[in-house]
């Protein structure tokens, strides 16, 4: 039998696995005020953030069950935290749909659901800012709590300058760039999940020396 799965869960790992559904069920229950709020106020910015969101409590809940496991389960979860961030790339595809058929989103909205999404990402950065030098899977939740927090800023200024120039271009550009901070935070932790992998496999080459 491997050495990789670890049933027994200690003091640490009781601690990382309830943050981790902490965050599992703000992110959730973010993902589907914002989808509804994007859905009612025309937002393409809305809508790509609430995607991230869902791919987020994916992510996480692929992470809470990896605590437990070893370094090389580890690194198979956070790959998968990664691909679920390129996917919320996709959202480009909206934007662009959006620019070309015309969209007539809400700023005040906006403003309004990017305002409560900024407190949740504050809270989430405080639950997983103990625990984010632990192992790949924590790096990987402090990665996507921290690209939240700045996509929802975002959001907030683009529901202002809709309000100011009253065109769609702001909340375009925003869902456009939240598909640039998504793709690149799942790169970054293809890498950390890939270097962790690695290391995995020399720590069992050595062991068996």
């Amino acid at each position: 039998m491997g050495t990789d799965h670890q049933p027994a869960i200690d003091a640490n790992d009781h601690a990382q696995r309830k943050v981790l559904l902490w965050v599992l069920v703000l992110n959730a229950g973010l993902g589907v005020t914002l989808l509804i709020g994007g859905l009612a106020s025309d937002s393409s910015s809305l809508i790509a953030n609430s995607l991230d969101n869902f791919s987020d409590a994916v992510a996480y809940a692929v992470s809470f069950l990896a605590v437990t496991r070893g370094a090389r389960w580890k690194a198979a979860a956070a790959a998968i935290t990664g691909v679920m961030l390129l996917l919320a790339g996709g959202v480009i595809v909206d934007a662009l749909r959006r620019f070309v058929s015309g969209s007539e989103p809400l700023g005040m909205s906006m403003m309004m659901l990017a305002a409560v999404a900024v407190a949740i990402n504050v809270l989430c950065v405080k639950l997983l800012r103990s625990h984010r030098g632990e192992d790949v899977n924590l790096r990987a939740a402090w990665t996507m709590s921290l690209n939240d927090f700045v996509s929802n800023f975002g959001i907030f200024a683009a529901g202002g300058l809709v309000l100011v120039v009253g065109s769609n271009w702001p909340d375009l550009a925003v869902a456009f760039c939240i598909a640039l901070v998504a793709v690149y935070g799942g790169i970054s932790t293809l890498r950390d999940a890939a270097q962790t992998q690695r290391a995995a496999s020399s720590n069992k080459g050595h062991a068996h020396d």
